[in-house]
């Protein structure tokens, strides 16, 4: 899970170096090499996935049967404000709806009928919407927050999709596999039936451009209870431990995602170091 940035090791660049916003969760912040490799040799982080590819086909098949005009057929003058749509870089048609359409190709990506490393991402300002199912994508997975404008859903604006039935059922197989006990194949809960109910989904780092994430479930209420009105006091305790809380911005519209934990951040290496988040001992 190593990656090598291919720049001449005697460069004194500082640049390609040093670690960019776009890393995180993706690359180990701590994990590189010393001396002329540093910065240039990374390592993945922990829940990292690369993705392997699926074929564009089938999404603009799906896509014109949901009013995507296609391009050989596009007029400019009859609809100069109509969004580009873009398949792994190919322009392949326009849509006048993309706020609709955007959301059933997401619906089909979370109901597992296209592939769960398609990523999408919808450029307001730019009026385009980039759907790139190709090899070779860093991705990461993260909760799923529901934004509030799903249509028939049982979730409200600001909740998690994951539900402690589904933490049970997973803990319930975990233990069961660490006492080697026997579970009936459809009594099984796993990670891969997390993606496949749309609970978890992988993003890469073009996506979660477009993505609102917040760092904890309990951040999650906190702004759900202060959009609600309510006064949240600050919690100012003596805790020397606590961990730092961003403040949060009034301006947030809504959340769509939410990190699995902080700790995903890192590599393999520096997740074995106890207390990395503390100072050293001097």
């Amino acid at each position: 899970r190593r990656t090598n940035t291919p720049i001449g090791r005697d460069g004194k660049l500082a640049k390609p170096r040093q670690l960019h916003n776009t890393h995180w969760g993706l690359v180990c912040p701590a994990e590189t090499p010393e001396g002329q490799a540093c910065g240039l040799v990374k390592n993945l982080s922990l829940m990292c996935y690369v993705s392997v590819g699926t074929p564009g086909e089938p999404i603009i098949d799906f896509m014109i049967s949901r009013g995507m005009e296609v391009l050989e057929e596009y007029e400019q003058l009859q609809s100069p404000q109509a969004t580009k749509i873009f398949v792994n870089g190919v322009w392949v048609g326009v849509h006048n709806d993309p706020t609709e359409l955007v959301r059933d190709v997401r619906q089909t990506r979370r109901n597992n009928i296209i592939s769960s490393e398609v990523s999408l991402i919808r450029d307001i300002r730019d009026r385009e919407f980039k759907i790139f199912s190709d090899a070779g994508r860093v991705m990461r997975p993260l909760f799923v927050v529901e934004p509030g404008d799903t249509p028939s859903t049982a979730h409200q604006k600001g909740d998690l999709y994951l539900t402690k039935n589904m933490v049970q059922k997973l803990r319930e197989t975990h233990l069961a596999d660490q006492e080697g006990a026997f579970i009936p194949e459809e009594q099984r809960y796993e990670w891969s039936d997390l993606q496949k109910e749309g609970v978890v989904e992988l993003l890469d780092a073009e996506e979660e451009e477009t993505a609102m994430i917040c760092m904890t479930p309990e951040d999650l209420e906190i702004y759900k209870l202060k959009k609600a009105g309510y006064d949240v006091p600050e919690d100012n305790g003596d805790d020397m431990n606590k961990r730092l809380k961003t403040k949060m911005n009034p301006g947030t519209h809504t959340y769509t995602h939410c990190e699995i934990h902080p700790s995903m951040i890192l590599g393999i290496c520096a997740s074995i170091i106890p207390f990395p988040d503390h100072n050293q001992v001097s």
